[in-house]
């Protein structure tokens, strides 16, 4: 009895509300506007489009379209739709997240991986963060990125720092979209590079770099000849890693640069050079009377930097210029010249890819002369042959 009561207070309090709904029928543009709003609609805001709709959880979602157009809202607003009929969340809203948040996640996933280009990685998330800081990431555009590598080329900045700045942002992105977290990336397109390294060496000018460096430092250089093998994997051997009985030195998976381990075998020449520095490691540790780890050591120190000698020594050699990494491009020479097959040999020196070795593999002008030499001897030998004939032809009558 009570209901009826109260619903007549109401139209008391209320009268012309309540007899309007009663009286006018809704109009058929208001039940289309009700039924839309149920499931989301746009609107707008100064002049940014927005738009609104209904999760599958029954939460009001609200999303900016960056744009000044409404159509762009409502195509949004629709892709959205289609997401929740199909059963599927929300598409991760891209102007709450900034580059560098991308990048911090980079980061933090070079360290859980303990990957050793860590640091090269800190140094392009400084310089990206210069232009890029706080930026969302969804207004990044590909003329953003070319403006920012103008502006560091500007710099005097190599185009292959440049690109590995923009390497680290393009691994950001593609990060962030298996992350969720943006739903889309701008086009990073990298800089051309005129980086291929020229310098070759062979085994009378190795020995005369050699001759001008300390034994330590001799010994790793006359090693990395021989292998191809880096620097930093020559003068981080250690004892463990030299398998006397099997015939191999081995790098361990994780040593290398691409993470895969290799062993190459201790030839004549190699095993020679492990004895010296076998001799000479256990005088050192019957002195400290202590055990070295290290093949290539300072008296028991581990080999870190020789750069200026390094510099001098070729210098006085005849080579100004010659890189410690031209070593492996000559040992990868030397691999070609003595018929060893390419799957080989990128398995001796380390390479993954065909691509790759292809570069450490140029052809000197010495081969060249010297593949012009056989050419011209097979010419003048084809040239006596067809004289010969000539010759021996009897003439037509």
């Amino acid at each position: 009895m009570k209901h009826p009561v109260l619903s007549l207070e109401l139209t008391a309090a209320h009268p012309a509300r309540t007899t309007a709904c009663r009286r006018q029928p809704e109009e058929p543009w208001m039940r289309k506007r009700r039924a839309r709003s149920l499931e989301g609609h746009v609107y707008r805001r100064g002049r940014i489009w927005w738009f609104k709709w209904t999760g599958p959880d029954g939460q009001r979602m609200y999303r900016s379209s960056g744009s000044t157009e409404r159509a762009v809202a409502e195509e949004m607003l629709r892709a959205e739709l289609s997401r929740k009929s199909k059963g599927l969340p929300a598409s991760p809203d891209p102007w709450r997240c900034r580059v560098d948040e991308l990048l911090e996640t980079l980061e933090a996933r070079y360290k859980t991986e303990r990957l050793r280009s860590l640091e090269r990685l800190k140094y392009s998330k400084e310089q990206l963060l210069r232009l890029f800081g706080d930026v969302p990431a969804a207004r990044v555009t590909g003329a953003d990125v070319l403006r920012y590598a103008n502006l560091r080329l500007e710099e005097e900045a190599a185009p292959a720092t440049v690109n590995r700045e923009l390497a680290a942002l393009r691994a950001a992105y593609r990060l962030g979209l298996d992350n969720d977290v943006i739903a889309a990336m701008p086009r990073i397109k990298l800089l051309p590079e005129n980086n291929v390294r020229k310098g070759f060496a062979d085994a009378h000018q190795v020995e005369a770099i050699a001759a001008c460096l300390r034994d330590e430092v001799a010994d790793g250089v006359r090693f990395a000849f021989q292998t191809g093998w880096r620097r930093a994997e020559v003068f981080s051997l250690s004892w463990s890693q030299v398998d006397w009985s099997g015939g191999f030195v081995r790098l361990e998976p994780g040593m290398t640069k691409n993470g895969e381990g290799r062993a190459f075998p201790i030839t004549p020449a190699l095993r020679a050079l492990l004895e010296r520095r076998q001799e000479f490691t256990r005088r050192c540790e019957r002195a400290q009377t202590r055990i070295i780890p290290f093949v290539f050591h300072r008296k028991g120190q581990p080999v870190k930097s020789f750069r200026r000698t390094w510099a001098e020594a070729c210098k006085k050699a005849g080579l100004p210029g010659l890189l410690f990494h031209d070593l492996r491009r000559s040992a990868v020479r030397n691999l070609e010249r003595a018929g060893v097959s390419r799957s080989v040999a990128m398995k001796l020196v380390g390479h993954k890819t065909e691509s790759v070795y292809r570069r450490y593999a140029i052809v000197a002008e010495s081969d060249l002369r010297e593949a012009g030499a056989k050419l011209s001897a097979l010419g003048d030998n084809q040239g006596d042959i067809r004289v010969t004939a000539r010759e021996g032809r009897h003439p037509t009558t």
